[in-house]
């Protein structure tokens, strides 16, 4: 099966702390990479747990807090720095293309590499970037600031041809090339066998969402609906349920609900409130609504199965 994971290089909110660094995660699929959130220091957390990023094309940032962006441009510094050639591209609320344009002016740097903006306003509930293998799609969640979740989903192969049937039958190249199409065989003695008789279903696709600052809302179950692995900010525990409504995020038990309502396999909770010196009772709380759920741990590299 091929590796498709996310890494955790941040899962700590607003304010720093000593436990978590914040919002970062690195994922990766063949021969891509993704960025999704770049908080203060994620560069620095790549050092730290030798995560290595030869293949980072593409960078998402969920929303204009800066607890998921301020570590964007020294990333792209330091790119420059090190001579990258390759184009960069940025899915990103539009006002960050102003800010990182006054960044560069400020410091005078002439980028040695093509940094590609893409407003996230531009694409609404539909696909960001898509090749032959990956979709990637955005879709809103209710924050203090617009901001945007994201869907890595594998696409669909074509179904695989029965081992018996090519053994019993031979067939020719071009015939292989129009049963994968969905075309049917018909055999030497005339008898025509269905497509569905002679393939397998092909494996379902993979998928991993993001969910980054948000309230509790049902109706984000709609956008992710089945995922392989779902990750939801968690950033308070069940006493601090008016603060959670009052800033517009979530408790664990809230990630939960929508772990449940989406029909997830599996939930990774992040996003901890500096509060929070022990993450066990986050844990606690999820797990009484959706049993299949683990904590984030920085620099631990999941795999999405």
């Amino acid at each position: 099966m091929i590796d498709f994971n996310v890494t955790v290089l941040g899962c700590g909110s607003a304010v720093p702390s000593k436990m978590s660094n914040p919002s970062s995660q690195l994922i990766s699929y063949r021969n891509k990479q993704f960025l999704i959130d770049c908080g203060e220091g994620t560069q620095m957390q790549m050092l730290k747990y030798s995560v290595r990023h030869r293949n980072l094309d593409h960078v998402l940032i969920s929303h204009l807090h800066g607890d998921h962006f301020y570590g964007l441009i020294g990333l792209i510094s330091t790119f420059h720095l090190t001579g990258r050639k390759s184009a960069l591209h940025i899915y990103a609320p539009r006002k960050l293309q102003t800010l990182l344009d006054h960044q560069l002016q400020t410091t005078a740097t002439k980028l040695s590499f093509p940094l590609l903006f893409n407003a996230l306003e531009d694409f609404g509930e539909r696909n960001i970037y898509e090749d032959d293998y990956l979709i990637v799609r955005s879709f809103p969640l209710k924050h203090s600031t617009p901001t945007w979740g994201f869907l890595i989903k594998e696409k669909e192969t074509k179904r695989r041809i029965d081992k018996s049937f090519i053994k019993q039958y031979k067939p020719a190249v071009n015939e292989i090339s129009l049963i994968l199409d969905g075309k049917g065989f018909l055999t030497k003695d005339g008898t025509f066998l269905e497509n569905g008789a002679i393939t397998h279903d092909p494996p379902q696709g993979r998928s991993y969402a993001y969910c980054s600052d948000t309230a509790y809302e049902p109706f984000i179950s709609k956008f992710i609906s089945g995922v392989n692995l779902l990750y939801h900010e968690a950033t308070f525990d069940n006493s601090l349920q008016s603060k959670a409504h009052e800033w517009l995020h979530s408790t664990a038990a809230e990630a939960a609900m929508i772990a449940k309502q989406s029909d997830a396999k599996k939930l990774l909770i992040g996003h901890f409130s500096s509060r929070h010196n022990n993450y066990e009772l986050l844990l606690k709380e999820a797990k009484v609504v959706f049993e299949n759920t683990i904590i984030c741990q920085e620099g631990e590299t999941y795999q999405i199965v």
